[in-house]
């Protein structure tokens, strides 16, 4: 394949152009086993390329660390290559969160069993602004306390670090429900009419709604900004 700008012989098909500096990929979508991975490429809505990656799993705990972050390196190096706008991922949970980790573009889960043609469907509908802000900067509200401590706050941070999250709204907190296990839970309720969220944090006895405001716009939309939260917040072993 050669780049579309210039036409220099790309190493990978798909691969962003050093010479021009020009993406021939906008989309890479990942279907991740735990023992295989496909990385699919797509530009203007077509596969440009497609890209088998394969790991064979250690059962010695050591080993298997070190596999496990090689095999979701190798993944991550793939995306790396295309320097894409978005990438949408499907798969092994404990493989996807390292991969997750590794890279630095707009991440979003896909639940469908065939994540490419359900993202190749998702790209005939509006664009939602994306929203490149801190924690504290979409942070806001009169109360400020939040309850978990640091476990609380990662939450938080994990909800801010959705490109679709304008702010945060933290709400009082109710110290009369009813207890539960295993530290901080968090969860994203359904989406209102204008697509926003209400966060809810458990820690024991205490329960605190924060309200979560996305560039969604609408129910549907607001539908698919609580998928992705609730995937991210198991990710980071915040739910159950």
């Amino acid at each position: 394949m050669e780049c579309r700008q210039c036409g220099t012989p790309l190493e990978r098909p798909g691969d962003y152009c050093l010479v021009c500096h020009t993406a021939n990929t906008d989309l890479v979508v990942l279907d991740i086993g735990r023992e295989r991975a496909t990385v699919t490429c797509l530009l203007d809505e077509e596969i440009v390329a497609q890209r088998t990656v394969t790991t064979r799993p250690e059962t010695a705990e050591k080993r298997a660390s070190t596999e496990l972050r090689n095999f979701a390196g190798r993944i991550a190096d793939e995306v790396q290559r295309k320097r894409p706008d978005e990438v949408y991922a499907k798969g092994d949970r404990e493989v996807l969160r390292e991969v997750r980790a590794a890279l630095h573009y707009p991440f979003y889960r896909v639940a469908d069993d065939d994540p490419v043609e359900a993202v190749i469907e998702r790209q005939g509908e509006p664009a939602l602004e994306v929203v490149e802000k801190s924690l504290a900067e979409k942070l806001g509200g009169s109360h400020t306390t939040l309850i978990g401590g640091r476990a609380g706050r990662r939450a938080l941070e994990t909800v801010a670090a959705h490109p679709h999250v304008k702010k945060i709204i933290p709400g009082p907190i109710d110290a009369g429900g009813s207890s539960t296990r295993g530290g901080v839970r968090a969860k994203a309720t359904r989406a209102d009419t204008n697509g926003n969220v209400r966060l809810i944090l458990r820690n024991g006895s205490s329960v605190q709604e924060n309200r979560v405001v996305t560039t969604a716009g609408s129910r549907e939309l607001g539908e698919r900004v609580r998928a992705d939260l609730n995937e991210a917040l198991r990710d980071a072993d915040l739910q159950e």
